[in-house]
Order: structure tokens, then C-alpha cells, then sequence
């Protein structure tokens, strides 16, 4: 009698997690780290103020988002309330749009928003992913249509009766989607 189930090859895709929290060794204060499983910090994430170039007395939220080895990957400003946009790099200019994030509904207890990937020949009108959660919680679903790319959750321990939110799991799902533009949507479903 055969068994039958889901059959996994050695090279099948994994889900990754990264573990995040801001108690990491070599972080600076305001800093958060993603974490692999052996602890070693992958992605680090930066918050400071940006001073626009279109208006030199606005200041503009940013955060960026810089891999093991300190390079920049990705720029996120905060261009109103419950907008955002994403830049590749860091180098002060706002050049190649990377995605734009646009809050859809902030509850008590759920926030929604739908995420727009910028195509170099055009832009899309249509969103390609939406994040749903509790940011209290750290709850957060990454979805492409009906299929789950990236979620969060907090750490629960057995016989634990409080759970503590300063760290807390991103699970990232297999997907052509690169792993730091999921960490800087996850910073912005936090924000």
C-alpha cells in the first residue's frame, strides 16, 4: 500500500526565518535587527530623519535597510500619513522607485495595506501584495493574491503567560520577491 502525501527533493524551496529584535549585539540605539537562526544579524534597519532637497525645512521620516556588511539595500520614506515609498539604496536622492506602500485601514486592532512594485517601463495601477495584522501583536500576513509570502508572530514559550513583544519571528516564504524588500515592508506595517 503506497503512502500517499507531499513529496520533498533535496532542492525543494524552505521557508526562512529571521528572528527580529532590538537587543542585538553591535546594534546602535533606535536600530533592529533580522536575525538567521545561529543569531548572526542579517539585516539591520536604520530610522533617521532626511532632510528633503525639494524644501530644505522639511524633514522626511527614513528608514533603511542595510545588510551584514553595512551596505545599504533599501531607502523607505514616509511621504504622508499612511503613505510610503521604497528606494533603492542609499545614497541621499530619491532615484529608482523600488514600491509604494498605501495604508488602507488602520482599526485599534487591524491595520491593512496594499504594496505596489514600481516596473521599470511602467507603473501599475493595481496592487501586488497586501499586508493584514495587528501591529500590537506583531502580526503581520504578507499576501500576493490568495498565497501567503511572508508572515509574523511572537515568540510563545510553554507555560509562559505573558508574551513578550520585542522579538519576534518573520517567516519568509519561497518567492521571487527579494528578502529585504519583505523586511522593509515589515518595518513599515510596524511603523
Amino acid at each position: 500500500m503506497a503512502a500517499s502525501g507531499p513529496i520533498y527533493t533535496a532542492n525543494s524551496p524552505i521557508p526562512v526565518d529571521l528572528f527580529v529584535s532590538k537587543k542585538y549585539p553591535g546594534l546602535t540605539r533606535g536600530d533592529i535587527g533580522f536575525a538567521d537562526s545561529s543569531g548572526d544579524v542579517i539585516y539591520r534597519v536604520n530610522r533617521t530623519q532626511h532632510q528633503s532637497k525639494s524644501n530644505s525645512s522639511q524633514r522626511r521620516k527614513r528608514v533603511v535597510v542595510v545588510d551584514s556588511a553595512g551596505n545599504p539595500l533599501i531607502s523607505v520614506y514616509r511621504q504622508d500619513k499612511g503613505l510610503w515609498q521604497g528606494f533603492k539604496g542609499d545614497d541621499g536622492e530619491e532615484k529608482e522607485l523600488i514600491f509604494k506602500v498605501n495604508r488602507t485601514m488602520k482599526t485599534l486592532t487591524r491595520t491593512e495595506f496594499e504594496v505596489f512594485l514600481v516596473d521599470e517601463n511602467s507603473e501599475d495601477s493595481a496592487s501586488h501584495f497586501t499586508m493584514k495584522g495587528s501591529p500590537f501583536q506583531k502580526s503581520c500576513t504578507i499576501y500576493r493574491g490568495n498565497s501567503i509570502i511572508a508572515q509574523t508572530s511572537l515568540m510563545y514559550k510553554l507555560q509562559q503567560i505573558y508574551v513578550r513583544r520585542n522579538k519576534f519571528r518573520l517567516t519568509i516564504f519561497p518567492t521571487s520577491i527579494e528578502p529585504a524588500v519583505i523586511v522593509a515592508l515589515v518595518v513599515i506595517f510596524l511603523d
